[in-house]
């Protein structure tokens, strides 16, 4: 049985530019706020829908049965800011990308899936 720890995974910039292309392709805009570790950053996502801005990052899902990730909002707008900036203090690999599309959540789920 294969555990998660050696399960080849995709390097984080791969993982970030397929995503800038998926959004632009599809009409938004994405950029990159914080540029992290090509190979093994983490990734946090700033998302902008009708004008309200909230963050995503990953978090282990304990109740998966693949034993995954989720994407789950951690801070809303006024808290990104200080939210990013004690990240990028502890976790200096950390990207933070901006998103502005409708349904911006879909985009990062199905582009990064649970990874």
């Amino acid at each position: 049985m294969t555990t998660r720890l050696t399960t080849p995974r995709l390097a984080s910039g791969v993982k970030v530019s397929a995503l800038l292309r998926r959004v632009s392709s599809a009409g938004g805009f994405g950029t990159v706020l914080a540029r992290g570790d090509a190979t093994a950053g983490s990734i946090a996502i700033v998302t902008r829908e009708a004008g309200v801005d909230t963050l995503l990052s990953a978090m282990f899902d304990m109740n998966s049965k693949s034993g995954g990730y989720e994407w789950v909002p951690v801070a809303a707008a006024e808290a990104i800011p200080g939210w990013i900036e004690r990240a990028r203090r502890n976790d200096p690999d950390l990207w933070v990308i901006e998103l502005d599309i409708a349904d911006a959540a879909r985009f990062v789920a199905e582009t990064l899936g649970n990874d």
